[in-house]
């Protein structure tokens, strides 16, 4: 049993199909399920059920295949820590950040990073939290931008800036021309929302105390995008962070008071990472970077 048997045994885990983990292990489907067998033969256990059509991870497969990421994200690790030892700032990055914030803060804090890191390779993921926060404890992804206020133990937060939110309506809302509105009266509000998923429609919700069906709209959004464009075109209203507001967009942002909802961006590391001083080096440049710009 070696680590190279644990990566196969885990990319069958994760696509249930042979002929997909064979390529995503870029060797042939027999040699991949050769060493699959030799494997369980040597064990003397049934990890997967097969037949003509599909794969199944069997119970006692399952207990050995989260053992076998554990593995594999160790050995991951102290190839980084020597690789670190070496050169802290050589090497590739893979950054997650998900899209409410990464069309907005990534174009900020990239040409920076590039220019202090010239030999940082940094590989860029967007996605959804949760799609985030799983790919980081799995170890497939080193770090990622984050808005979210409780994070599991294995994960450290580095708070890089608060990002506050306005109310976004057209130019011609019967409140377009003040500035500011108070909480009272954006419960009684209907918003626009982006789809389910988004962390950014939860933090709406939860601020204005609404439930899914309480929006009084059909329309749900992919994109904070989409939600701008519909606004400009005078149909509803939304709460927008302030980091994605744009000047001369047919869009009035009006503050919210006595406190405005606030969500805090933070980079979010696994704890036990080799780059954790470097991911520390790293959100104290992305948070200079954010005050340099606001």
């Amino acid at each position: 049993m070696n680590l190279r048997d644990l990566k196969y045994l885990v990319a069958v885990a994760d696509h249930l199909h042979f002929g997909k983990a064979a390529k995503a292990c870029h060797v042939s489907q027999p040699a991949l399920s050769m060493q699959i067998q030799k494997l369980e033969k040597y064990l003397d256990i049934q990890i997967l059920e097969r037949s003509n059509k599909s794969v199944f991870v069997t119970d006692l497969g399952q207990k050995i295949i989260a053992r076998a990421r554990h593995v594999l994200q160790g050995a991951a690790e102290i190839e980084d820590m020597a690789a670190m030892n070496k050169a802290p700032y050589v090497g590739n990055l893979k950054l997650g950040a998900f899209p409410t914030i990464a069309p907005y803060f990534l174009p900020l804090i990239v040409p920076t990073i590039s220019q202090k890191f010239p030999k940082l390779r940094l590989l860029l993921l967007e996605a959804k939290t949760e799609d985030l926060v799983d790919k980081l404890t799995r170890g497939k992804i080193d770090a990622a931008l984050l808005a979210t206020t409780e994070a599991p133990k294995i994960l450290q937060s580095y708070p890089i800036f608060r990002d506050e939110f306005v109310f976004a309506v057209p130019k011609d809302h019967e409140k377009a021309s003040q500035k500011s509105v108070d909480k009272d009266y954006l419960l009684q509000q209907p918003l626009l929302l982006l789809e389910e998923g988004h962390c950014l429609r939860d933090q709406a919700l939860d601020y204005c105390h609404l439930s899914p069906m309480s929006t009084e709209y059909d329309f749900q959004a992919t994109s904070l995008e989409t939600l701008r464009q519909m606004i400009a075109a005078g149909v509803g209203a939304t709460l927008l962070p302030k980091i994605a507001m744009r000047p001369d967009d047919g869009i009035k942002y009006i503050k919210i008071k006595p406190a405005a909802p606030y969500r805090t961006i933070s980079l979010v590391w696994r704890k036990s990472s080799a780059k954790q001083a470097f991911l520390t080096e790293l959100a104290e440049l992305m948070k200079l970077c954010y005050k340099g710009h606001n």
